[in-house]
This record gives C-alpha cells, structure tokens and sequence, in this order.
C-alpha cells in the first residue's frame, strides 16, 4: 500500500460519523426552531382571547350608555356595586354581561347633575380575570349623559 492511499483510508476513517453527527445537530436546531414557533403561537392564542374579552367588555359598556341615554329620568336605577346583585333595570343586561365574560365583576356609579343644565356623571368598571394567576384585566368608561329635562 502506498503512503498516499493510506493517507486517504486513515482520512475517511476519520470522517465516519460526521454525516451522522451533522444530520444530528440539524435535528436539535430544528426541534429548537418548532419549540419556538409553538411558544409563539401559544402566546398569540392567550393574547386573541384577552384581545375578545376587552372588546366584550367594551360593547357591553357602551350597549349599557346607549340605554342609559334613552331612560336618564331613571338613571338612579342603574347603579351596582361589585359583586353586589343588580337592580331589576340592569339585570338583563348584566346577565348578558356575565355569559360574555365569564367571572366578571361589574360596577356603575351614577353621579346625578349638579344642577338642570350640567351632565349626569356615568362610571362604568368591568372586571375579570381571564386564567388563575394571570393579572386582573379592567375596562373602565366614565361618560358624561346630558338628557332633556
């Protein structure tokens, strides 16, 4: 055997496994790749729904204005604490509320006009907790409703 063709068979048995070991670190570097893709893609879901329950939140809050506005002589009516049980003019409304954003917790202030020509003052606060352990989400509109007295 020559020095030369031993060269050759001592570099090829040195190369054996290199193909393997290279398809190999391919394979981590993809799986790394497609973890990553589906940590993203779980963290677009949990944001599309946070996304849904503030957009509820927000409809029902101005579905409730728009009602306030056509009965003001009886805004009193409105008002609820927390967690306390709705009056009987906000109950289908905050049923509705409820069944949109399960665990919600509602609150409306009604601050009456000072005088005839001003403002009645309408504070609205909607609460809800999507998943344990995630933060409080609020949706709060204070509106301003001038009716004809």
């Amino acid at each position: 055997m020559t020095p030369s063709r031993r060269n050759t068979l001592n570099r090829a048995r040195r190369q054996r496994g290199i193909a393997m070991l290279e398809a190999l670190l391919a394979i981590v570097l993809l799986a790394i790749g497609v973890i990553g893709t589906i940590g993203l893609q779980a963290r677009s879901v949990s944001a599309l729904a946070d996304a849904g329950q503030r957009a509820e939140a927000a409809i029902a809050a101005n579905k409730l204005l728009g009602v306030m506005n056509t009965d003001f002589a009886n805004l009193n009516g409105y008002k609820v604490v927390a967690g306390a049980v709705p009056p009987t003019r906000l109950s289908a409304w905050h049923a509705e509320t409820l069944r949109l954003i399960p665990g919600a917790t509602i609150a409306v202030n009604v601050t009456p006009a000072a005088a005839a020509a001003a403002p009645a003052v309408v504070d609205i606060t909607i609460s809800w907790q999507r998943t344990a352990g995630t933060p409080l989400n609020n949706h709060h509109i204070v509106s301003y409703l001038a009716g004809s007295q």
